[in-house]
């Protein structure tokens, strides 16, 4: 399934509580159930004001849809076309 990274700005997200994360969290997934086993959320990354998200998702209009069912801001959705990493610089 294809992969994607999402950046979301939320001003204030670097000062958000354990439980207003975990309200944000609740309602992602609870788009997620309605929409069903075609789009995934892997992990998100928070800074000081944007998060970056990474999921899986047959079409970046899933993800679209996820972001906009559940109040998210999605500005920028790029589909992931390759991974490297430490292990990439071995012969």
């Amino acid at each position: 399934m294809p992969k994607f990274v999402i950046e979301r700005t939320i001003p204030g997200l670097g000062a958000l509580k354990p439980a207003e994360l975990q309200s944000i969290s609740q309602k992602s997934c609870g788009v997620l159930q309605e929409l069903g086993p075609d789009v995934q959320w892997v992990k998100s990354y928070l800074t000081g004001g944007k998060m970056y998200c990474i999921y899986n998702a047959t079409s970046e209009d899933l993800v679209r849809e996820h972001a906009r069912r559940g109040g998210f801001p999605a500005d920028a959705v790029t589909r992931v076309t390759g991974v490297i990493d430490p292990t990439t610089a071995e012969a």
